[in-house]
């Protein structure tokens, strides 16, 4: 008797908003329930939305800093090697003419100005 009892228990919970014909008046109280779970959730869309795109606009500001620093390196490269080239073409005068002091003056201050460089880029 107790087990039919305890099952008409269960049945009871089990069933308890639906009536025969439909659903009771509660139905309109779990809508609302659905409807606020809905506004959280877009709430919380939004956020992540927002958060992504603050994200992607400081990776696009990040991406234009490295782009601008690195066409400044591109203009020192270029400025440099002009330098170089015109070092080579000094050395290439030096090494032609064979006189022997002007080659030590140069090889002389080759190496002081790269220690020099050196200690300060050190």
């Amino acid at each position: 008797m107790n087990s039919r009892r305890d099952l008409r228990t269960n049945r009871a919970a089990l069933f308890d908003g639906i009536e025969e014909g439909g659903i009771r008046a509660s139905s309109s109280y779990s809508h609302e329930i659905d409807e606020q779970d809905n506004e959280r959730g877009m709430d919380g869309l939004q956020d992540r939305v927002n958060l992504l795109k603050r994200l992607s606009g400081d990776i696009h500001e990040e991406v234009e800093t490295h782009n601008r620093m690195l066409d400044r390196m591109g203009n020192d490269m270029d400025s440099s090697r002009g330098v170089l080239s015109g070092t080579m073409d000094r050395f290439k005068m030096v090494f032609e003419t064979k006189s022997s002091r002007r080659m030590f003056t140069l090889v002389a201050s080759f190496v002081v100005i790269f220690l020099i460089v050196y200690y300060l880029t050190r």
